[in-house]
């Protein structure tokens, strides 16, 4: 028997209008501003609905995690270019869209409440996967060795990006790549 009630979640469009702004307001203030209160007023949702489904701002941060997974550029078959691929796809979304802000956001959330340092790691574990992905299919098969290589190619970006303010810089990434590639190839 069904019974009478409020669904598990918000609907759909709820959900979608809430999101938005919270990503809206990420990018433009900060993790600090994605409160119900706040989200009430630039929406116009009801606070109760907010407060239910997103009581703390980890709540849209985690939720923005969800919905933000990238699609990766296909395997080519060559995976030197796949890396090269990945590469651009990273530097033009650290440069056009939201992950920059999106990781500073995690940052501060993580200083004042420590619930969020495992959705920043989350976040950065998934910026990570598709080079993870790329360096399997280059043949190399040491966890560890696969960890190194796609840290040595994405930190240096996330470093320039996130702690010195500076802009993306794409060909010394390609060079992080085809150095990486040619360190591991004794390791496969």
């Amino acid at each position: 028997m069904n019974r009478p009630g409020r669904p598990s979640g918000p609907a759909t469009d709820t959900a979608e209008i809430v999101l938005t702004a919270a990503l809206e307001l990420v990018l433009t203030e900060g993790a600090t501003a994605l409160t119900p209160r706040r989200l009430h007023a630039v929406t116009g949702v009801a606070r109760t609905t907010i407060y239910r489904h997103w009581p703390a701002p980890k709540d849209f941060l985690a939720a923005l995690i969800t919905v933000a997974p990238h699609p990766s550029p296909e395997p080519t078959g060559d995976p030197v270019a796949d890396l090269h691929g990945e590469v651009d796809s990273l530097c033009d979304r650290l440069r056009d869209k939201p992950v920059a802000a999106f990781l500073r956001a995690l940052v501060t959330a993580s200083a004042a409440d420590p619930d969020c340092v495992e959705l920043r790691h989350r976040y950065v574990s998934d910026l990570l996967a598709p080079f993870r992905a790329a360096v399997r299919r280059a043949g190399v098969r040491e966890q560890a060795a696969i960890e190194e290589i796609a840290l040595s190619i994405v930190a240096p970006l996330l470093v320039d990006v996130l702690l010195l303010d500076g802009p993306v810089d794409r060909d010394r990434a390609h060079r992080a790549v085809d150095q990486a590639l040619e360190h591991s190839s004794g390791r496969r």
